[in-house]
């Protein structure tokens, strides 16, 4: 049983951009201070948050441990669930503990890659996107009208986006015994950061 049908992934995919795209987007998310303007802001807007980086490299990587379909599948629900909890924020639908969620997700999927953990696609792409959630709200809760919101979007996107391949790419490394190695201890590098953040919160 899986999530999304691999006939549907470009459909999801176009989905999560017009809902970005929909979104009034600008300066700063959770964890940057007034960035504003066009598609260089919204490019290095991802870029400037530790704890956004280890979540999107995170699902990247467990997608490629788990299997080619997961490897697409996981970095696609991402963004979309993103996406609509990015609506919930800009609406000012209240979420309970969203820095503890964002805190969270570097642990948890830090763990799921260090501990080789394989569950059925389904279960990885529900605790994805869970997670999703948080990030989203947390981005469109804290980010004001923008003049430049459509090119601040896609490159926000893009940026994401590349993130995901990056632990796409250090995800191919399980075809090694060694790389395997490397995979794990590169999901207890993202758990202890994610710890970190969690530590600072509480």
């Amino acid at each position: 049983m899986t999530i999304l049908k691999t006939t549907g992934c470009g459909k999801q995919v176009a989905l999560g951009l017009l809902c970005f795209l929909a979104l009034p987007l600008t300066a700063g998310a959770h964890s940057a201070d007034g960035v504003a303007g066009g598609f260089a802001s919204g490019f290095t807007h991802p870029l400037t948050g530790l704890d956004h980086i280890v979540a999107m490299v995170a699902v990247g990587l467990w997608g490629a441990f788990l299997g080619r379909q997961a490897m697409w599948t996981l970095p696609v629900v991402f963004p979309v669930v993103m996406a609509l909890g990015g609506v919930l924020g800009v609406m000012g639908v209240p979420l309970p503990g969203v820095e503890t969620g964002i805190a969270a997700s570097g642990v948890i999927l830090g763990a799921m890659v260090a501990f080789a953990a394989r569950p059925p696609l389904w279960v990885a792409a529900v605790l994805v996107g869970f997670f999703a959630v948080f990030h989203g709200h947390a981005h469109g809760t804290e980010l004001p009208e923008s003049a430049n919101a459509m090119m601040f979007s896609i490159g926000f996107v893009i940026s994401t986006g590349l993130l995901h391949l990056a632990g796409i790419g250090f995800g191919f490394l399980v075809k090694w015994p060694w790389g395997k190695v490397a995979i794990r201890a590169g999901g207890t590098v993202i758990a202890a950061v994610g710890f970190a953040f969690l530590f600072k919160i509480l």
